[in-house]
């Protein structure tokens, strides 16, 4: 699981110009903000760059920390 389409939303950006920054279609970057396919490390790094986020905030994290 991603959190691409949440960070879009909180930048107010589109899709289709993530797409167009990350050389991919429109259609493959829909997929990776709809989850239904995942980035590869190489591309959740990119869209982190083009987003100016750190990567982390890309990710769900999968469990929590404890203390």
């Amino acid at each position: 699981m991603n959190r691409i389409k949440a960070v879009l939303e909180d930048k107010g950006i589109k899709q289709t110009w993530l797409a167009e920054k990350l050389g991919k279609s429109y259609n493959m970057t829909n997929s990776y903000v709809q989850n239904r396919s995942q980035p590869s490390l190489e591309d959740l790094n990119k869209i982190a760059d083009i987003l100016q986020v750190d990567v982390r905030d890309l990710m769900v994290p999968n469990k929590k920390a404890t203390s």
